[in-house]
């Protein structure tokens, strides 16, 4: 996070003195220099995001803020193309589809999506009966590497293989941009880690993302 934050995406950066933030209609995240005190500047930007997640080693926090919960994910990066056969259309999303962008991943992963997320790379998504029904894209970005995230699908339209052609997708056009891709997916959930397995992502590390709520 402090990386994406000093390099590809410094442009949407709330700069603190040991900690920076994306702006929180792009991304309510932050992350900081773990040795570093930083509750003054958790304070300064709660009152800009009601609630918002610190990722890696949990920080000291003011009694202004409470802790919401703690979600352990695996951090897992892929080191190769992904060869697999695309059998739908995949289409990349522009202005045209952010709201139902919007209102699928939030209709599956409530309050990750912000209005301004889809600005921070590319989305590519699967229509069927005329609406979209899947999705991946692209959010935190470094010099070197880029993350796969989103990794959405309706409902209704689980199990006919979307996501796993979206994954490829992504990753394959983030290797076109000489980057390496990488993700990051909760530890729990299993059914997500065997596909990214599937695929040839690895494990790298587990990582916290601390949920925070400002006490105002």
């Amino acid at each position: 996070m402090w990386h994406s934050l000093s390099e590809a995406h410094k442009d949407f950066s709330i700069n603190y003195e040991n900690l920076k933030f994306y702006q929180p209609d792009y991304c309510a995240f932050g992350g900081w220099r773990n040795e570093d005190e930083v509750s003054r500047e958790i304070d300064e930007y709660s009152k800009l995001a009601e609630s918002f997640f610190i990722i890696g080693k949990k920080p000291t926090f003011s009694e202004k803020i409470i802790l919401r919960n703690e979600l352990v994910c695996l951090q897992m990066i892929i080191k190769k193309r992904i060869a697999l056969e695309f059998k739908d259309e995949i289409i990349r999303l522009n202005n045209e589809f952010d709201k139902p962008l919007y209102d699928l991943v939030n209709l599956v992963q409530p309050g990750y999506f912000k209005r301004k997320t889809v600005l921070m790379g590319d989305y590519y998504g699967i229509f069927k009966d005329g609406k979209l029904v899947a999705v991946t894209g692209e959010r935190m970005r470094m010099n070197d590497f880029t993350e796969v995230s989103a990794v959405v699908t309706h409902p209704l339209y689980t199990g006919r293989g979307y996501a796993k052609q979206l994954v490829a997708h992504t990753v394959n056009k983030i290797w076109d941009q000489n980057k390496t891709p990488y993700l990051h997916v909760a530890e729990i959930n299993h059914g997500a880690i065997k596909l990214y397995e599937a695929l040839g992502f690895e494990i790298r590390r587990k990582i916290n993302f601390w949920n925070f709520a400002t006490r105002w």
